[in-house]
């Protein structure tokens, strides 16, 4: 059962969804989750996100606000393997659904939360956004160039991440039932889940005295990695590594360059990077990209273009690994989107149906899972609880 709005938590029921659980997203009646109007582009005043975000998913409206409404809720989650949440820290309690009291009803059930800053701690009650949790967790301040203010990714990293290992810490917290007969909550925080990913990024403040900048388009001393130009367009070669980078300089016809000592070790390469992207820059200049990226592919180089929409759509890697799908949608027509993943050789993942209508499911759940007559459904309508 999905409960909340907006990205992250619902990120996670997408994720669980994929794979077969059968997801009831609950919605405010009348208006629905937010994320149905979101996206800057809207072909017939829809979003484009929202039948990704709710794939796999059944539509329930409900208000959670009034007693009946919280009472439904209770009857639901009683029967559930799982509760995901991402309201602020308290909101369940006030509503009479406390985990406590859930988990006493139904003991198997785990309840997943979803947060800016976790179930504790001083900045629990705050309200958090993806922005703010990729900020504190420190991913905003090394994305960028150097020159300019820290940036971000381009995409909702923060609220993707956090219903990342939301859904991660589920699929643990499932296994653990298995030997214990007893769900437990999973807490995971936007920030925490940025903070992941940070690699040593701790430890080289605290040990080395060293603080991670923006580097744009570089890694810190790690070379050659950079994007190189072209007769038409820049080209990613990552040759850093001594094997590699000595073949990359028999290719560039200097091949003494493998064993100069400014550039023959990783070290050496990483301290003297910048002028040898220029010893690179000039070699690659004068090619196209598509000669230039078969030669380095035919002698085993990292190298690749830096894809657009448009280029996953062309691309025949793409198309053989039908890491895009398309589906029939009733306004849209044909409607690509990315694929489930990872894949499994035995129980992979299904896009079963694109995100539903709202309150699409009342009649299925109402119905068939809590056994309410259609007059009992009509009359829950009729007083705006469903």
């Amino acid at each position: 059962m999905e409960m909340g709005q907006l990205l992250a938590g619902p990120f996670c029921g997408q994720l669980l969804g994929d794979f077969g659980a059968e997801v009831v997203k609950i919605e405010p009646p009348g208006s629905g989750d937010p994320m149905r109007e979101w996206g800057r582009e809207k072909p017939h005043g829809m979003s484009l996100w929202w039948p990704i975000l709710a794939r796999n998913k059944k539509s329930v409206t409900l208000n959670l606000r009034t007693p009946e409404g919280q009472t439904l809720a209770r009857r639901i989650i009683a029967q559930a393997d799982v509760l995901v949440e991402n309201f602020r820290p308290g909101t369940l309690e006030r509503w009479g659904l406390a985990p406590a009291d859930l988990q006493e009803e139904n003991p198997r059930l785990i309840i997943t939360r979803v947060t800016g800053y976790g179930q504790d701690g001083p900045y629990a009650p705050r309200a958090g956004f993806g922005s703010i949790g990729e900020a504190m967790g420190g991913i905003r301040y090394v994305t960028g160039d150097p020159d300019k203010p820290p940036s971000r990714a381009g995409i909702s990293l923060g609220d993707e991440l956090a219903g990342t290992f939301a859904a991660l810490g589920t699929l643990v917290a499932l296994h653990a039932r298995h030997r214990t007969g007893r769900g437990q909550i999973v807490d995971s925080a936007l920030y925490e889940a940025v903070l992941a990913l940070m690699e040593s990024l701790v430890p080289e403040w605290e040990i080395a005295g060293y603080q991670r900048e923006r580097t744009g388009s570089v890694l810190p001393n790690i070379a050659p990695s950079n994007v190189y130009p072209t007769l038409d367009g820049p080209v990613l070669i990552a040759a850093n590594r001594d094997t590699i980078w000595r073949r990359l300089a028999a290719l560039m016809g200097r091949p003494e360059l493998g064993d100069d000592e400014r550039y023959a070790t990783h070290g050496a390469r990483g301290a003297n990077a910048e002028e040898l992207d220029e010893l690179i820059a000039a070699w690659t200049a004068g090619q196209s990209s598509e000669a230039l990226l078969e030669l380095l592919h035919e002698n085993g180089i990292p190298a690749g273009l830096t894809y657009r929409a448009k280029d996953m759509l062309a691309d025949p890697h793409y198309k053989a690994r039908e890491a895009i799908i398309r589906m029939a949608h009733p306004d849209f027509g044909d409607f690509p989107m990315h694929n489930v993943f990872p894949k499994l050789s035995d129980t992979p993942g299904e896009v079963r149906a694109l995100g539903p209508s709202l309150g699409q499911h009342n009649a299925e759940v109402y119905g068939t899972l809590l056994g309410l007559s259609p007059g009992d459904i009509k009359a829950l309508e009729t007083a705006g609880t469903i």
